[in-house]
């Protein structure tokens, strides 16, 4: 029986994993589409692109990946001390990286000052992204989202031992 994502997860056993997220309902994001006669080949690449620029911004280690007709594979570290010495305008600057972020933080990173309580705020939205740019599930979302979005329908996410 499957067991929830959170449970698998123990930085403490081991900071390697290994991913798969699959397409289902004969999708073929990469490669020939037997059905259709279409090729989707040059997706291929912008899989490996994003894996590549994600881990950049991620405190996540790309150890190997493959990249199949129908799903993919990723061996990853997860460097959880690289997040924890990223200062605050560090961890910003990476979240801003994939997503728009918050008023506060955009302000932040432009040089308005803020008040007490803003900063307070603030402090709770990068502890909050701290956590998600070593998370690996936030990464596979990251990645899948924007490639798989209308067939990726299964992820798996195991512990390398």
């Amino acid at each position: 029986m499957p067991k929830a994502r959170k449970t698998l997860l123990s930085l403490d056993a081991t900071p390697y994993y290994h991913c798969v997220s699959r397409c289902v309902r004969r999708a073929f994001p990469c490669g020939d589409d037997p059905v259709s006669g279409q090729s989707y080949e040059h997706r291929r690449q912008w899989i490996e692109n994003k894996i590549l620029s994600l881990s950049q911004v991620f405190s996540i280690d790309v150890a190997s990946y493959a990249v199949m007709h129908n799903h993919y594979h990723v061996l990853s570290h997860i460097d959880k001390s690289q997040a924890e010495q990223w200062s605050v305008r560090e961890v910003i600057t990476q979240w801003h990286l994939l997503f728009k972020g918050h008023l506060l933080s955009q302000r932040y990173i432009q040089g308005e000052s803020l008040t007490r309580a803003e900063l307070h705020a603030l402090d709770e939205l990068v502890l909050l992204w701290r956590n998600r740019l070593s998370n690996i599930s936030w990464f596979m979302v990251a990645l899948t989202r924007p490639v798989f979005c209308d067939t990726c329908t299964s992820m798996y996410i195991a512990p390398v031992e």
